[in-house]
This record gives C-alpha cells, sequence and structure tokens, in this order.
C-alpha cells in the first residue's frame, strides 16, 4: 500500500444519481445501496474526472493509505462488466413476452370506455419536437418511455392532460441525439418543469439518467422528478 490520490465520497450529499460512474472509465465506481461507491481502491486512478459530474459536489480528492492503481485489474474488471452489461441486457424483462392479467371491465359504462385523448400536440417523438415549440411554453414536460405509454392505463389523466410530452426508447435511439435534443429544449423553450416516466426494466432507466446529466450541465433549476412505471400497470415511485 502507498500513500496516494484517490476519490473520497461524501455520503451525505450524494443522492446515488450515476454521472459520477458514467464518467469513470476504469469502472472504479457503483451505485450500492443508493449511493456512490469506490468498489476497489486499486481501480481508482485517483485523477478525478468524475468530480466535475457531481451535481452535489459530493466528491473530492483526497490522499490517503491504499492500493496502488492496477491498470492490469482495471482491464480484466471492464473486461467482465462489459460481459455482464451485454448479458443483462439480453435477459431485460422488458425483451421477455408475457401475459399480463387485466381485470374485468365489462361493468364500465360505454362512455368511460372510450375516453377521449388528452392530447394536446404533435410530434410527440423527441427526435421531431422543435426545441422552440409553442407548445412547450410555461408546461410542465413529460419525458416519457414508449413502453410506459401502454403499460400504465390512466396515462392520459395523469400525465398527459395539459402537459407538454416527449417520448421515445432509450434501448434503440441515439442517446446523443436525445441529449443534444433535451438541452436545447431546456435552454429555449421555457417549460416550468421535467418529469421522467419510465418503466421498471434495467435498460429504461438510462432514460432518467440522461435527463439528469442534461439538468445538470444545463445548470437547469426548474423541478425535476421520476415515475417509474411497474411491467403490471402501476406507478412504483
Amino acid at each position: 500500500m502507498v500513500v496516494r490520490k484517490i476519490i473520497n465520497i461524501d455520503e451525505e450529499k450524494c443522492t446515488g444519481c450515476g454521472q459520477c460512474v458514467v464518467a469513470c472509465a476504469e469502472g472504479a465506481l457503483e451505485i450500492i445501496d443508493g449511493k456512490a461507491k469506490v468498489i476497489k481502491d486499486s481501480f481508482c486512478d485517483g485523477l478525478g474526472a468524475c468530480i466535475g459530474e457531481c451535481p452535489e459536489s459530493a466528491l473530492e480528492i483526497i490522499e490517503r493509505n491504499v492500493d496502488e492503481f492496477d491498470e492490469k485489474a482495471v482491464e480484466k474488471h471492464l473486461e467482465i462488466k462489459k460481459l455482464k452489461e451485454m448479458t443483462e441486457k439480453c435477459s431485460c424483462p422488458s425483451a421477455t413476452p408475457m401475459t399480463l392479467k387485466r381485470e374485468g371491465q365489462e361493468h364500465i359504462l360505454k362512455e368511460d370506455r372510450e375516453q377521449k385523448s388528452k392530447l394536446g400536440q404533435w410530434p410527440i417523438q423527441l427526435m421531431l419536437v422543435p426545441e422552440s415549440a409553442p407548445f412547450l411554453k410555461g408546461k410542465d414536460l413529460i419525458v416519457l418511455a414508449d413502453c410506459a405509454a401502454v403499460a400504465y392505463g390512466n396515462l392520459h389523466r395523469k400525465f398527459i392532460d395539459g402537459n407538454a410530452i416527449v417520448m421515445g426508447c432509450p434501448k434503440f435511439d441515439d442517446l446523443e441525439i436525445y441529449e443534444r435534443k433535451l438541452k436545447g429544449i431546456i435552454n429555449n423553450s421555457g417549460i416550468k418543469s421535467i418529469s421522467v416516466v419510465n418503466m421498471e426494466v434495467p435498460c429504461c432507466f438510462s432514460l432518467y439518467r440522461l435527463v439528469a446529466k442534461v439538468m445538470a450541465e444545463t445548470g437547469s433549476k426548474i423541478p425535476f422528478k421520476q415515475y417509474v412505471i411497474g411491467i403490471e400497470g402501476d406507478i412504483l415511485t
């Protein structure tokens, strides 16, 4: 062990947003129990590339007695991590066929079954919505994972009615385009808040992480929240 620079994390400040994890090229950081952790001292090079990505200023470089940085161990760790991510992606619940049981709705009146759409704009695909579209100004923006649109039965009343909507899929679409588009919307549209609505499956959480990253990079102070929809159609958080 040697005395060297290494990342230190203030857990009281850390919100577990995961932006530092993305910024760490060595894979030394992970979110564990809702907080960022250095999983192994020998994986951290102490250069601090992650510090500037933390919106809460929870990271700092300190000097202490730790294991030396091990570049070969990092390479092996990253290979294992990549393989694990590929395995998880292939076994993602979102790709598993399933039949969901629904309560019988024969007792519901016809007029209740044929609800009018609450959508007040067009287009709705994130890639197609202009950054300064008039329908965005002064509205609460709902960033909607497209699977959630059919998984949550009360979507129009809960999220669409009176709000501006953009939707897309973080698994299949180009997130760099999403990032540029969201930055433009935040900077130019005059929206008053953002809510991300994503499914509970792992790949869908990258939509929330992307919006959190954009919020931090733009320095936006508008209210920001997340709703997670379960595969059974309930709001989990």
